[in-house]
């Protein structure tokens, strides 16, 4: 008789380890591009900045 346990087929070895994180870091480069960017970042709180300024009614006319 073979006392010897089955490996599990869902352990982690290193090369479903390096497929986890190269994974994980596709899915965070995909979201961050979806966003807009790093760079957009500054852009878009300057709109929404300048949005609620003017649509704020105690705020000074630009004109």
């Amino acid at each position: 008789m073979d006392d010897e346990p089955k490996p599990n087929p869902f352990a982690l070895n290193r090369g479903r380890v390096v497929l986890l994180i190269l994974g994980a870091l596709l899915v965070l480069i995909g979201i961050s591009t979806a966003m807009g960017g790093l760079s957009s970042y500054q852009q878009l709180k300057d709109a929404s900045t300048a949005a609620k300024a003017s649509t704020d009614p105690a705020a000074p006319a630009a004109n």
